[in-house]
């Protein structure tokens, strides 16, 4: 031997080759380093294997991924707190289009917007809720078709001035054909388009409805003739979060539903103190009455009941009658203005009905002191009426009665109404 190592065999530090079990691990060893030599040179040719949309640098074997030149911006930014509810939230894009904007709050709900200027901007149609956290998630696209996101997350102001407003009719009823839908607000209203905008009344069938403001405080839907009977009405308040005045927001969401009953309208005459009744367009009743005496006339016009109470007092100081007349248990009482006209029951009146006006304004039906009879003419009309039921009153010598005295929009023509 002269020293040098046998083929397919290892060495030892002394120079020997090892021979037996130790021979065969060395040519194991031997060719995993070969086969190791053969995967490096074949990874090297080959590339790094990655994925996707980048491109590939076949000098150096890199990867370069390509990136969307969109750019999308969401305002406010992300963890702004005490946020406007109104004309804050805005999402844009540069160097290409919007293609998708989510905002959602705590809840899941959704705020609904639209993308405008080709794609450049996003901006919600309603505005947003007081003291709500939402989440912002938007899509652009570029020239390339190459997609760029952006979120965000912000909480909107906490007011610390707030309103609501009082509906009519009740959640659930059922009303007459003339009832129109009125909010009365607790305070002044300063903003009436964002407030109006935010309360929405649909009907089923479907039939155009309006709003009407009377003063700043208070606001009435109706559609241009009586309401047909059986419509179902739904009035959605999504006031939470309107300025209704400086640093004054709503602080109401609530969705009230109604149904019309049949049609019932009641004409009085002064001129002949007589009312005719009639349901569907057909006369059921025709009933002795008594009206407002000279200098105490009566309204004209078309009243709607807007409150029916059994018994009540009349006392004449509450209607700047002076100490003429209290009345501590007038019967079958049923409210026609906010001034204090009533169509009601009148045990004291004698011979009057059909014959002579003799009240102090109200519309008087001959009735039984505690209004126990049912058999009485005051009783049936209180028995057969419902609020929202209207009543027409003519050939008095006094003025229509106005618009906003009780729910009494009908005196005023359909283009007054809308204008």
């Amino acid at each position: 031997m002269n020293g040098r190592p046998i083929s397919g065999a290892s060495v030892d530090a002394r120079g020997r080759a090892a021979t037996g079990h130790g021979g065969r691990r060395g040519r194991t060893g031997l060719s995993a380093l070969i086969l190791g030599a053969v995967l490096v040179t074949a990874t090297a040719c080959g590339g790094s294997g990655g994925s996707g949309s980048g491109g590939e640098d076949k000098g150096s074997g890199k990867t370069e991924s390509k990136q969307s030149q969109a750019v999308v911006t969401i305002a406010p930014k992300n963890g702004a707190d005490a946020v406007n509810t109104s004309g804050a939230l805005e999402v844009t894009a540069a160097k290409g289009k919007l293609t998708e904007v989510e905002v959602k709050d705590a809840k899941g709900r959704e705020i609904a917007g639209a993308i405008t200027g080709g794609g450049a901007t996003w901006t919600p149609s309603t505005h947003l809720a007081a003291a709500t956290t939402y989440k912002v998630h938007a899509v652009a696209k570029d020239a390339a078709g190459l997609t760029s996101t952006a979120e965000s997350s912000f909480t909107t102001l906490t007011p610390k001035n707030t309103f609501v407003g009082h509906y009519t009719p009740e959640n659930g009823s059922t009303v007459g054909v003339g009832m129109p839908v009125s909010i009365r607000f607790t305070r002044g209203i300063t903003h009436p388009e964002a407030v109006e905008k935010a309360i929405t009344v649909k009907t089923e069938p479907a039939v155009e409805v309006r709003g009407h403001w009377f003063g700043n405080d208070r606001l009435d839907f109706r559609p241009k003739e009586y309401w047909k009977p059986g419509t179902k009405v739904t009035v959605k308040l999504d006031l939470d979060g309107v300025e209704g005045r400086p640093d004054v927001y709503g602080e109401q969401n609530k969705t009230v539903r109604f149904t019309i009953g049949r049609n019932q309208v009641s004409t009085v005459d002064a001129k002949t103190h007589k009312m005719v009744v009639r349901q569907d367009g057909k006369v059921v009743k025709t009933i002795p009455i008594t009206t407002g005496k000279p200098g105490y006339d009566t309204w004209n016009g078309q009243m709607v009941i807007s409150e029916r109470l059994t018994v009540t007092r009349m006392n004449g100081e509450t209607v700047g009658y002076g100490g003429e007349y209290d009345i501590k248990d007038v019967p079958h009482a049923m409210r026609l203005t906010e001034s204090g006209t009533f169509i009601h029951g009148n045990y004291w009146g004698g011979g009057t009905f059909g014959n002579v006006n003799s009240s102090h304004g109200c519309i008087g039906l001959r009735d039984v002191k505690g209004g126990y009879s049912s058999s009485v003419p005051a009783a049936w009309f209180f028995n057969h009426s419902i609020t929202g039921d209207v009543v027409i009153v003519k050939n008095s010598h006094d003025k229509t009665v106005a618009p906003g005295n009780g729910l009494n929009g009908w005196n005023m023509s359909w283009e007054e109404w809308t204008k």
